[in-house]
């Protein structure tokens, strides 16, 4: 009689139906029970999260092919209702399912997904699929959750991620070719801005440096003209100078003049040799002959009248 009964315990994250000749007699979370083997069916149904890859292959509305690779997250939030589609009958002794149905709901929401994913694709470019993969994942797991589409199975679509979004190789490596020569070509551009701006940066130091060339040669020619006229205004001074000089000479040697003409002639020549003596060691030699100082007597004489 042991063999007919057997006692079955269902985890936190099972929902368990129990059934007694074909009808429910018990539902629950984690249930735990003894049951009669020959008349019980028992039903477990995972209410966890349940994380599912994929990869998609569609076509842009430029007729580009893309594959799409991601991965989205789901779980049984009604399982009544899941039980109503599929078979989650197990064998209570090994817990495996007697039929493969449970194994179809990851397909039948990856499809739900894939059409979803299909008429955001369609509505884009390459370039834009490419660029907006996150945001069409966004609107496609926004769209399932607001239409309900998973409603029917009792399913919640928790989240739907895009991991990659790729051309065809060829033409990934023409969209590579394309942007490398964008690249290339704004690389170039920077370097002959940088290279005018050089040349703009050079000119204007060459300018300032002329008109400082130009700022020192204008003070340079003041300099000599200022230096020019203070030369020629000294030269003219000086030589005012000196023919001030020369006019009080002369007014002071006819002064003197005046003084030797009214003394006697005598007196003069006593005079002349005084100064003579008393400037001896200045002259070198002297002679006087009885002729010459004749001559000074009679021009002396003459002079006088006598």
């Amino acid at each position: 009689m042991v063999r007919y009964f057997g006692f079955f315990k269902g985890e936190p994250t099972e929902f368990v139906i129990r059934y007694h000749n074909g009808r429910p007699a018990q539902a629950g979370p984690g249930l735990a029970f003894f049951y009669f083997r020959p008349t019980t069916s028992i039903v477990a149904v995972p209410t966890s999260s349940v994380d599912v890859s994929f990869v998609f292959q569609e076509m842009t509305g430029n007729f580009q092919a893309v594959t799409i690779q991601g991965q989205f997250t789901y779980r049984i939030a009604d399982p009544n209702r899941a039980t109503q589609l599929l078979n989650f009958t197990i064998e209570p002794h090994r817990r495996t399912y007697l039929s493969s149905d449970p194994d179809k709901l990851n397909q039948r929401i990856t499809n739900v997904i894939q059409i979803e994913t299909r008429r955001e694709v369609l509505g884009r470019s390459l370039e834009e699929t490419l660029r907006d993969s996150e945001s069409i994942a966004t609107a496609v797991l926004g769209r399932v959750q607001t239409q309900a589409l998973l409603s029917t199975m009792g399913v919640e679509l928790l989240s739907v991620y895009f991991l990659s979004a790729k051309p065809t190789p060829e033409v990934g490596k023409a969209l590579e070719a394309s942007y490398r020569e964008h690249l290339l070509r704004t690389a170039d551009e920077a370097i002959y801005a940088r290279r005018a701006a050089a040349v703009a940066e050079e000119r204007k130091i060459k300018e300032n440096e002329l008109q400082n060339e130009i700022a020192l040669e204008q003070q340079r020619q003041q300099f000599i003209e200022l230096e020019g006229a203070n030369d020629e205004q000294a030269a003219e001074f000086r030589g005012r100078a000196l023919e001030r000089e020369a006019e009080h000479r002369a007014r002071a040697n006819e002064r003197e003049m005046e003084v030797y003409r009214t003394l006697d002639s005598r007196t003069v020549l006593a005079l002349g040799m005084r100064d003579l003596g008393q400037n001896a060691q200045k002259v070198g030699n002297l002679t006087i002959t009885s002729e010459i100082l004749g001559a000074l007597l009679d021009g002396t004489r003459a002079a006088n009248g006598q």
